[in-house]
C-alpha cells in the first residue's frame, strides 16, 4: 500500500516532536546524527533499527563511521516524508536512548 506524504504542517509537528531531527535541504527527507561510546554501541543501535526497518517495512538511507551513525528518512515510493519516516525515527530514537544513557 502506497504511503501519502505528509502535510507541511504534519511534519514541522513532527521535527518539533522528534528529538534532534531536522529537515534535510532538499525538504524530502529528515535526518540526524547519532554519537555513541564505540562502534559496538553503534553497530548495536544499527542492528536494532534494522530490526524496526524489517517490522515497518521501511529501510533507512544511513552511514557509519566508528562511533557515528548519520541516518536520513525519507519515503522514495512517495516521493517525499510519510508517517512511516516518523515511526522508525521514534523508534531510532528509543533505541539510541538504550546505548547513550550514562
Amino acid at each position: 500500500m502506497k504511503q501519502e506524504t505528509l502535510s507541511e504542517e504534519a511534519i514541522a509537528a513532527a521535527i518539533a516532536a522528534l528529538d534532534g531531527w531536522t529537515r534535510s535541504d532538499d525538504g524530502i527527507a529528515i535526518k540526524k546524527t547519532f554519537k555513541f561510546k564505540n562502534f559496538r554501541e553503534a553497530f548495536g543501535f544499527m542492528t536494532e533499527g534494522a530490526l524496526a526497518a524489517e517490522k515497518f517495512n521501511h529501510h533507512p538511507e544511513w552511514f557509519n563511521v566508528y562511533n557515528r551513525v548519520e541516518v536520513r528518512l525519507t519515503n522514495h515510493d512517495a516521493g517525499g516524508l510519510t508517517e512511516l519516516d516518523v515511526k522508525l525515527a521514534t523508534a531510532m530514537d528509543k533505541a539510541a536512548a538504550l546505548r547513550t544513557k550514562s
